[in-house]
């Protein structure tokens, strides 16, 4: 069993506690009232703008790095990710591996108005109602943990609720079908879920598939302004800088020395 495998088990034992507290018509008959408040059209808005965007991450752990930072002041980062201009922000939500929390979101959301995303590890539409009460104005979906069916109608739940929808790739098939199903934001991530291996040659070979009129993010093993400078060139919309921002000292300098790469 991968990593991922048992992430993905993980999570549904966490989704079925979660259902147990809440049921799953409660958490529709919830979101009902705000069916019709389109947050995906600012995360998306945000990442069309000219120039590279940048996506930064609120995480204190990772499966492949262990405990990232110790102290986790995370709405003061949230602050200064805002502060510092981030087009976005990534927040993640599953507490095992990551040290996320719905608790965790809901205090960023509190504290800043950057459009944010819901990274977490998403297997039943459940999750993708409670990101609708959250305020996430978008989701990740992993085609790698989706059948094509189940990606389709969770792509269609998502444009229901007005969230956007982050489609994340790891090879030209899982390409081909977030084209295919009319996918508008693809991530492209440079990780193996496999064995977290990180090889941004992925970036490079993948980008070029994907049709000019999506909107194009690149994922994971970004270590180094060159490294932004070079996706930048490769024809990348947005990049998203996880363990890089959080290890900084300076997180505000460190965005302006990325988007002074990317220039």
């Amino acid at each position: 069993m991968t990593i991922l495998d048992e992430i993905a088990a993980h999570t549904r034992l966490r989704v079925e506690h979660d259902k147990s507290h809440t049921s799953f018509k409660e958490l529709q008959e919830r979101c009902a009232p705000f069916s019709g408040i389109k947050h995906g059209c600012r995360f998306e808005s945000v990442l069309k703008a000219p120039g590279l965007s940048f996506i930064c991450e609120i995480k204190q752990a990772s499966p492949s790095r262990g405990m990232i930072v110790d102290e986790f002041p995370y709405q003061e980062i949230a602050q200064e990710y805002e502060q510092a201009g981030a087009e976005a922000i990534s927040c993640l939500t599953e507490p095992h591996w990551f040290k996320g929390s719905d608790d965790i979101f809901a205090n960023v959301r509190a504290t800043v108005d950057t459009p944010l995303l819901r990274k977490d590890f998403v297997i039943d539409a459940y999750q993708i109602y409670q990101a609708k009460l959250m305020g996430a104005d978008a989701v990740l979906l992993i085609c790698t943990l989706l059948d094509t069916t189940t990606l389709k109608q969770f792509l269609d739940l998502c444009e229901e609720l007005g969230i956007s929808a982050l489609v994340e790739t790891h090879d030209e098939a899982e390409v081909d079908c977030a084209v295919s199903l009319g996918a508008r934001v693809i991530g492209v991530n440079n990780r193996n879920l496999k064995d977290f291996s990180v090889d941004l040659t992925t970036s490079e070979r993948l980008c070029t598939l994907i049709p000019e009129h999506h909107i194009v993010v690149a994922e994971s093993g970004i270590s180094q302004p060159s490294d932004v400078a070079h996706l930048g060139a490769v024809g990348f919309d947005a990049v998203l800088v996880g363990e890089m921002m959080m290890k900084a000292s300076d997180r505000a300098a460190t965005l302006r020395a990325l988007r002074r790469c990317a220039q």
